[in-house]
């Protein structure tokens, strides 16, 4: 089994050290994984710095690879946040990290975050999800540094109430430029944690990715803490199989390779 989204005190939210979040996944019986600490340059709430120095966490997760070689596969990630106006510093970043599996996802839309709920404010439900996704759009169509886009639909993670007009039209256009693109989507299981149905994307969502002929998909818990770690999987992989995917996709060296849902099944 993999997790492919797991974050450290490398990320400004995150407060256990990688050693830890190791150590819990081999006790949970994993064996891959891979650090994925958040990138948001210029991020709207200054009192966050969503930064790190890849020197340093290359450095770090080198020695936990050579200390837990016999025990566990780990992967070097990094979760990018992008912006319209960041494209070009975000993918000068990766460049320099080299990591093997870079996932892309929006925290902040029209240069405002959406954990904060400022960039709700003063709009309607509809007129958030539009923007939010029409501006990811925007953006994939000029960023290709990146393997899978991350939690889709995260905002409706921060609406109290559902909108009426769920954007499948750029939902659509999205998708069919990742597949087109060559990357993926993941399947991000934090979202029980935070009291929704299912993950994130929505079981629809997964649906038309897979109707319009996606197969690439990772999946991650989004872990902050060790005992986050492959939460909800097994219902997770159930669902997969259920809206019709077959493999789950892990990375090395940003190339994917493929396993059988039902292997997985199997042992873990």
């Amino acid at each position: 089994m993999f997790d492919f989204h797991m974050h450290s005190n490398f990320s400004a939210d995150g407060d256990f050290e990688m050693e830890a979040m190791v150590q819990s996944a081999i006790k949970k019986g994993l064996k891959e994984i891979c650090f994925t600490d958040h990138l948001d340059i210029d991020y709207p709430d200054k009192d966050w710095d969503f930064t790190f120095d890849p020197n340093r966490y290359t450095k770090e997760i080198e020695q936990l690879q050579s200390k837990y070689q016999s025990q566990i596969t780990i992967l070097k990630g990094v979760e990018v946040g992008v912006q319209p106006h960041v494209l070009n510093e975000t993918a000068n970043f990766v460049n320099i990290l080299q990591p093997d599996f870079v996932i892309c996802s929006m925290h902040a839309t029209m240069e405002a975050d959406l954990h904060s709920g400022d960039f709700f404010q003063n709009k309607t439900v509809e007129t958030a999800y539009r923007q939010y996704y029409e501006e990811l759009y925007e953006c994939i169509k000029k960023f290709d540094s990146y393997q899978v886009l991350g939690h889709v639909d995260l905002v409706r993670r921060y609406t109290k109430q559902s909108s009426k007009d769920e954007c499948f039209d750029v939902l659509e256009s999205i998708l069919e430029l990742v597949i087109n693109q060559g990357k993926g989507i993941e399947l991000n299981t934090s979202g029980f944690k935070y009291g929704l149905e299912a993950g994130l994307p929505s079981k629809e969502i997964l649906e038309l990715y897979r109707q319009l002929g996606g197969e690439i998909l990772t999946i991650g818990s989004d872990a902050h803490r060790p005992n986050e770690i492959s939460q909800s999987f097994h219902d997770s992989l159930e669902l997969l199989q259920l809206v019709g995917f077959t493999h789950i996709t892990s990375y090395e060296n940003q190339k994917p390779k493929f396993t059988s849902i039902e292997d997985v099944k199997k042992i873990y």
